[in-house]
């Protein structure tokens, strides 16, 4: 006879699908299933999606995961959803789309993400000091300013988190984590940021935001009847409020206690760090207020591009293999890795800088740009590609030192994400990092810190932090060849010269580029 319950439920809505994720209350993976949807550039710099396709992909990814699960709607007993952070949808109070979201790569809010950070308000100093246009604040005022009908006419202005969380509840809540980190919310200051918004004459915006705001792992509402039956679930079951699907996959990898840094590596890397005390002097987006853990404060680094660098160099310079005719299922790395391995520890002299989509963390230069130096015709494919490793990793690194320059070290990395596949990569890490980088059992760290969400939100745990505790299991660990540590430094040194001697070059040929768009 089939084992009856607990079983919980992760959503996790990414940039490209949405899963789910149906794990015991120790965190085994029963059943998973997925579903994509298309996003749109309408113009250069922006990203949209449909909410709607959102919904439509839960509706087949839920009864997918079930039915793989083999388990019964009746043992489900808690939810949670995590998504993409700041993607932002203008809405009448009902849930109706009034345009397509914003998605959270979009730049289109550039100007007014100057003028945010133009009034030098105190409440900056929780974001690191400089607004991102990839943030509420400057996407309501760009709705304000060029479709003042559509910004009128939107009685809420809400996360994607919170808009699907509506669908499930029909509840209207905010997600703590979110609005913390991408809404200038601090716990510590009383809320929302009413004084920052009268400053920039958008005091109404807040009357557009939901009233209650709801931390990770905390319950949000229960599962509608119309909901239940669309996902073919129980009405009644608990939902919890899931976050930013790169925190919910640091709850996935167990990175709940203070001093603990944990990196999401796919086409970008997004590096999260617990503190107990508030860090102003790093580099670092933050320091968030309880945005995760009660009593503890988030920092956020990210690198821009990693993964879509080695997709770059493997689609476009002849990296590629074919899958073996006997191999059904054919991870890429494994041929990557096979020709990087050949190349010694420092590529024969090549220097890679991993900004192809600039540099977010610490230099939050969004004009810098890729490079490779130190080319001869000795050096082949295998060397490009381990220099593409050894740039990502240094920048990650340079992440790293950054934080620590400002009182936070940590002994280890946890990671997760689709880079963690390569062993090659991560053992480059270890190594140019100086550190064990740790990974877990679940390869799906989101959707799992999803279900550790809703493992809290219905009462089977005290909270997020024991749940992820409990329902995490590190299975490997990457240690660091101490051998290579000298030229990886030597390497290093390399690298943090080099955009010094080229920003200048990298910034007019920027503006070129600007230029030759407008043209």
């Amino acid at each position: 006879m089939a084992q009856r319950g607990p079983y919980l439920l992760g959503i996790d809505a990414g940039t490209q699908s949405l899963r789910a994720l149906i794990v015991d209350a120790r965190g085994t993976e029963l059943g998973c299933g997925s579903q994509s949807y298309p996003t749109d550039y309408p113009h250069v710099a922006w990203a949209e999606q449909e909410p709607r396709r959102w919904w439509q992909a839960a509706k087949v990814a839920v009864p997918e995961a079930m039915a793989q699960a083999g388990v019964a709607a009746r043992d489900i007993v808690g939810i949670a959803l995590s998504g993409t952070s700041s993607t932002t949808v203008a809405i009448t109070h009902d849930g109706e789309p009034l345009r397509p979201a914003i998605m959270w790569m979009d730049q289109r809010a550039t100007r007014q993400a100057d003028e945010v950070t133009a009034t030098g308000d105190p409440r900056l100093r929780y974001g690191g000091g400089i607004e991102s246009p990839e943030w509420n604040i400057p996407r309501a005022m760009w709705l304000r300013d060029n479709q003042p009908g559509i910004y009128e006419r939107a009685e809420l202005i809400v996360e994607q988190i919170d808009w699907l969380t509506h669908k499930l509840t029909g509840e209207w809540t905010a997600c703590l984590d979110v609005v913390s980190c991408k809404s200038h919310y601090a716990t510590v200051e009383g809320g929302w940021p009413t004084q920052l918004l009268a400053e920039l004459g958008i005091g109404e915006l807040e009357e557009k935001w939901p009233r209650t705001v709801v931390p990770m792992g905390a319950q949000a509402g229960e599962l509608t009847p119309t909901a239940a039956e669309e996902l073919q679930l129980s009405a009644g079951i608990p939902v919890a409020a899931g976050g930013i699907d790169a925190h919910t996959a640091m709850l996935g990898v167990g990175v709940v206690e203070a001093g603990q840094i944990g990196t999401a590596i796919g086409s970008s890397s997004c590096l999260v760090a617990l503190s107990a005390e508030a860090i102003f002097e790093s580099r670092w987006w933050g320091p968030f207020p309880e945005a995760m853990i009660s009593g503890l404060w988030t920092l956020e680094g990210a690198q821009a591009a990693t993964g879509s660098v080695v997709a770059w160099l493997a689609d476009n310079f002849g990296c590629s293999q074919s899958p073996p005719e006997d191999k059904s299922e054919y991870d890429r790395f494994e041929a990557l890795d096979k020709q990087a391995a050949a190349t010694r520890c420092g590529a024969e002299g090549l220097v890679v800088l991993d900004y192809w989509q600039g540099n977010r963390v610490p230099l939050r230069d969004p004009l810098a740009r890729g490079v490779i130096w130190g080319l001869s015709l000795r050096h082949g494919i295998g060397h490009l590609l381990r220099a593409v490793y050894e740039g990502t990793a240094m920048g990650c690194r340079h992440i790293v030192e950054n934080l620590a320059g400002a009182g936070l070290e940590t002994a280890s990395l946890r990671a997760c994400g689709g880079g963690t596949r390569s062993r090659l990569w991560m053992q480059i890490h270890a190594d140019v990092l100086q550190k064990p980088i740790l990974l877990t059992e679940q390869p799906q760290a989101s959707a799992l810190g999803t279900a550790i969400c809703a493992a809290a939100g219905a009462g089977l745990y005290a909270g997020v932090a024991e749940a992820s505790q409990q329902m995490v299991r590190i299975t490997t660990e990457v240690e660091p060849d101490a051998a290579n540590a000298q030229r990886y430094d030597a390497l290093f040194g390399r690298y943090l010269r080099t955009y010094p001697a080229l920003a200048d070059l990298m910034h007019e040929s920027a503006e070129d580029e600007a230029i030759a768009e407008d043209d």
